[in-house]
Order: C-alpha cells, then sequence, then structure tokens
C-alpha cells in the first residue's frame, strides 16, 4: 500500500478527525497510487495515523475512510458502514417516519463523498470524490440490502465531481425506477424527479423549515422567493395561509409545483398563484405595486460555491434580503437562507442585518434554522454546516 508522508505539524489536524489531507500538508507520497486507491497515511516521523482515498486531482489530496491504521478498507467495510449510516436513520424516531430522508451524508456519516437519499422506494446517490467513485459497487450493494428498494439511482452530475478529474454521470445502478415516484412530507404530497430534478430529486435538509412555514403561516400572505416545485408554499397553505404567490425562474419547476398542489385536494387551490419571474425583478416589481406580505420566504441557489466568491455573493444576499425586508407588513417575519459555502453563519447574520438596517426596520432573531437532523454535522467536520436561516421578525 502507498503511503502518504505528512509535513511536520500537519497531523494535527487528523487528531481532530478532521477528514481532509489538502495539497499543502502532504509532503510526498511513497509508491504509486491511482485516483481513489486507499493510502496509509503517516506523519512527518512516520507514524501511522489513518486511512483515506488519495485524489491527486483535487485541492484535497486525500480523504480519510478511518483514523484507525490497522483498519483494512474493503467491500466489507464500506457496505458496514453504509449499514450503520442507514441505521442511524432508522433508529430515529422522527426520521424512521418520513418517506425522503437522507441516508449518507457524506464525511459526517464517515463516507467521504458520498451522498444517499431515500424517496419511498427508490435511493438516489451522488459520488462526488475519487474514492467514493472507486468504491460504487460496494456502495450500491450496501444500500440495496440496508434498505430494500427498488431501485438506485446516480445523479453524480455536480460540478464538484471535475475538481476530482471525475466526468458527469447520471445513470440507473440498480433496479427499475416506478414511473411514477411521490413522497408525503408532513402531510403533503409531492412529485420527485430522480432523472430531472436538482440534486438528487428534492431538497430534504429544508424539511423541518418547512413545516416550521406552515406552522408560522396561519391567516398570513405569504411569498416564497425561488419556490422551486413548491415545498415551502405547499406547507404554508397546509398551515392556514391566507394566500401564496411562488415565484421561481423555471417553469418546468413551476410546473412541477402546480401538479405537487393538484395532488393535495385538500389544499385550497384559490389561494395559491405561481408566478414565472426573475426574483430580484419579481421583488422590486412588487414594491412598485404597493405589495405587502406578513411572511416571507428567501431560499436563493447557491451564490456562493466557495470563499472566492463571498463577496459577489454578499452583494446578492444583501440586496435580496433589503427587498424582502421592505415587503413586509408590521410584525411580518423574513425566513431567510444562505446554502453557499463560502458564507458562514456569522457573515450572513451581519448581511442579513446590514439589509435589515438599510431597509428602515427593526428586526430581531425568533428562529435560527438549519438543516433537518439527517444533514448530520461531524464535530471535526465544521464545513459541513452549510444550510444557515434565520426567521427574523420587524
Amino acid at each position: 500500500m502507498s503511503e502518504l508522508i505528512l509535513k511536520p505539524g500537519k497531523e494535527r489536524s487528523v487528531f481532530r478527525r478532521h477528514p481532509w489531507i489538502f495539497a499543502g500538508s502532504v509532503e510526498r507520497l511513497e509508491g504509486r497510487a491511482r485516483p481513489g486507491d486507499t493510502v496509509l497515511v503517516k506523519d512527518a516521523d512516520g507514524r501511522p495515523l489513518a486511512r483515506a482515498a488519495w485524489s491527486p486531482n483535487s485541492q484535497i489530496r486525500a480523504r480519510v475512510w478511518s483514523f484507525d491504521p490497522e483498519q483494512s478498507i474493503d467491500h466489507a467495510f464500506i457496505k458496514r458502514t453504509v449499514a450503520a449510516s442507514v441505521a442511524r436513520r432508522q433508529s430515529h424516531p422522527v426520521l424512521s417516519q418520513q418517506d425522503g430522508v437522507r441516508l449518507i451524508h457524506g464525511e459526517s456519516d464517515g463516507l467521504p463523498g458520498v451522498i444517499a437519499d431515500r424517496y419511498g422506494p427508490v435511493v438516489v446517490i451522488q459520488l462526488t470524490s475519487a474514492g467514493a467513485d472507486k468504491w460504487r459497487d460496494a456502495i450500491v450493494a450496501g444500500l440495496v440490502q440496508a434498505t430494500g428498494c427498488v431501485a438506485v439511482y446516480e445523479r453524480s452530475d455536480s460540478d464538484v465531481r471535475k475538481l476530482e478529474g471525475l466526468e458527469p454521470l447520471s445513470q440507473l445502478a440498480w433496479g427499475e425506477l416506478p414511473a411514477d415516484l411521490t413522497i408525503v412530507e408532513n402531510g403533503v404530497r409531492m412529485v420527485v424527479d430522480v432523472v430531472g430534478g436538482h440534486k438528487t430529486g428534492f431538497y430534504l435538509d429544508q424539511r423541518d423549515n418547512r413545516l416550521l412555514t406552515g406552522q408560522l403561516s396561519r391567516d398570513r400572505d405569504v411569498l416564497n422567493c425561488f419556490c422551486y416545485t413548491g415545498g415551502f408554499s405547499l406547507q404554508a397553505l397546509a398551515g392556514g395561509a391566507r394566500s401564496v404567490i411562488s415565484i421561481d425562474s423555471s417553469g418546468p419547476a413551476l410546473a412541477t409545483a402546480a401538479r405537487n398542489l393538484a395532488l393535495n385536494p385538500q389544499l385550497d387551490a384559490s389561494r395559491a398563484e405561481w408566478r414565472e419571474d426573475d426574483v430580484f425583478q419579481a421583488l422590486r416589481s412588487l414594491k412598485a405595486e404597493g405589495r405587502r406580505f406578513d411572511l416571507i420566504v428567501l431560499d436563493p441557489p447557491k451564490f456562493a460555491p466557495s470563499a472566492a466568491h463571498a463577496d459577489r455573493a454578499a452583494r446578492a444576499y444583501k440586496d435580496i434580503n433589503l427587498l424582502g425586508f421592505r415587503l413586509l407588513n408590521p410584525g411580518g417575519i423574513l425566513m431567510t437562507y444562505s446554502c453557499s459555502g463560502g458564507i458562514g453563519l456569522e457573515l450572513f447574520q451581519k448581511i442579513v442585518a446590514g439589509a435589515a438596517a438599510d431597509a428602515g426596520v427593526e428586526a430581531r432573531i425568533i428562529h435560527r434554522l438549519s438543516a433537518a437532523a439527517d444533514h448530520p454535522i461531524g464535530l471535526g467536520v465544521p464545513e459541513g454546516e452549510y444550510l444557515k436561516g434565520l426567521a427574523c421578525q420587524i
């Protein structure tokens, strides 16, 4: 087995159980290793520390599979780790009752670069690292065995694979997809498009926040921006919203949202309006029309994929939150989110505070918002806390 020798002092992150080993921490690789191969990580004095997947094309040169340097990384190890991750969700009293749940959340579940989401009888995987790509067959086999699913579909088509020297891939990995796939989330039925939808087909991380939106929506006029397929909108209607306007720039997403509404005859469709528009322009138009709302949801796409994009992203977040605050009625609530890894929680709060000040409103945080419990954050991997949100009342 090839050995990855760290520079002096660079072993400290491994002792803190951080699974990423960056290029700047590597002194040398002894022996030959192909992308995804397992290497033995040693400190500068030659002491074994961990076993990791080698990724020569990435700035993250290795991702730790096990902090036990004696642990064999093989088909059985991968399947055991997959099974343990699934079992944690099955033992959770809330997650075990969900149709849609994240089964594997990458590094936080000991499987760097592996995402697995279950939608009813179908599991969707996303493999974003060279090590994950190498162990595809074991990951699929482990999921089939642990879940009893009818199909595993792979959506390894994100841009991050390019950083690993991997080509995008979207394919049926096992079984056969059902003709129509829907899930029920907190009493609301929704279509999931695992082949063409965003990410793995849906945004499971916002499950708890969608439920909270419904609980806050009774007798309120609600505006949902970047609504995608209407998850927040339908929960607002289920919670008794007086009206819900939903805006997205994607016509197909809005068509699915309308279909989702039709799947829920218990909801009053006359209270819902779908608008295909650029959200920034739409918010300015609503302000010009003199419209006001009691609850506004801002769940934009990732403005800053990395810290290098933080400055430009901060301006976009400032602009959209400023527009949101200006559209709120007195006592209204702004539920605002960032899924950008390049924007930390402290910076995001400063941006929102600046937007409130510029809007001339006094706002206070009534809820801090984050991803649902099936998206755990490893204590040694703070970077895993990508989704952050604030519910601010004026």
